[in-house]
């Protein structure tokens, strides 16, 4: 896979689809990699250039010294875009990633083109369910990583679907315990210390919020709260957990993809 050099190392990417089309980039969820959107990819190359990549810590990208910020992911979605001469993108981001994309409408808005926000919120969790996730981590490397991996099910995909559909399950919850316990706990403190609430009012790209109604993590009342304060966002919700592109299968990229190519 093609890597893009940042300071301090490596941005893993993949760029698909036929060049002349407007550039799509897609962003991971924390404890997953770019391969979480293998689903939408056959659908969204229809219409866009798609670019994804492993966030930091992620997958085959860089695993740096944390803790990491938000505002440092963003940038590197940036640096990513200017490596590759892109200079406005339209951004589809999950949990983490949805993050990333406040964070780039809020700071970089002549950067993004239109916005989706996937379970996520302006806001997620606080610092006493953060902190003993990252003391864990940091203490028990691989080993804590494939517990997290168990304990992610649920939170990840609704028990009916964790049941019936295993083969797509699997795959996913398998990229967590892959996953490097540095660069997993540097991104909970990204994600821990990340708080947009007073900011979003500032968004100005068309947004679409997309909620899961069993969603543990990221309820359809903080996505609601997102839509009040981001001017004309639309927002979705479907029948699934905290990773709706996965279990929402085609019904998300359908939905995603009417908005994108309104």
């Amino acid at each position: 896979m093609p890597a893009v050099r940042l300071a301090d190392g490596d941005l893993n990417y993949l760029l698909e689809g036929s060049t002349g089309k407007p550039v799509l980039v897609l962003s991971n969820s924390l404890g997953t990699d770019l391969h979480m959107w293998d689903a939408q990819i056959p659908a969204f190359t229809q219409h866009f250039q798609v670019l994804r990549y492993d966030t930091r810590g992620h997958g085959k990208s860089l695993v740096s010294e944390g803790p990491y910020s938000i505002e440092q992911l963003g940038g590197d979605v940036l640096a990513l875009l200017d490596a590759l001469d892109i200079e406005k993108a339209y951004f589809c981001g999950l949990s983490m990633g949805g993050l990333i994309g406040q964070w780039l409408a809020i700071n970089a808005p002549a950067r993004i083109e239109r916005l989706v926000l996937c379970n996520t919120a302006a806001k997620i969790g606080a610092p006493e369910v953060w902190n003993p996730r990252i003391d864990t981590v940091l203490s028990g490397g691989a080993q804590a990583m494939r517990d997290l991996r168990d304990a992610s099910i649920s939170r990840w995909f609704t028990p009916d679907f964790a049941e019936a559909e295993p083969a797509k399950v699997e795959p996913i919850v398998g990229m967590l315990a892959q996953t490097s316990p540095e660069g997993y706990a540097a991104n909970c403190a990204a994600v821990r210390d990340a708080d947009y609430r007073e900011q979003l009012g500032r968004i100005s790209a068309p947004t679409l919020i997309v909620c899961g109604s069993g969603d543990p993590v990221t309820t359809t009342e903080q996505g609601r709260f997102m839509q009040e304060r981001i001017a004309g966002a639309e927002l979705v919700e479907f029948h699934a957990a905290h990773l709706s592109n996965v279990q929402a299968g085609d019904a998300f990229s359908e939905r995603v993809l009417a908005f994108l190519t309104a």
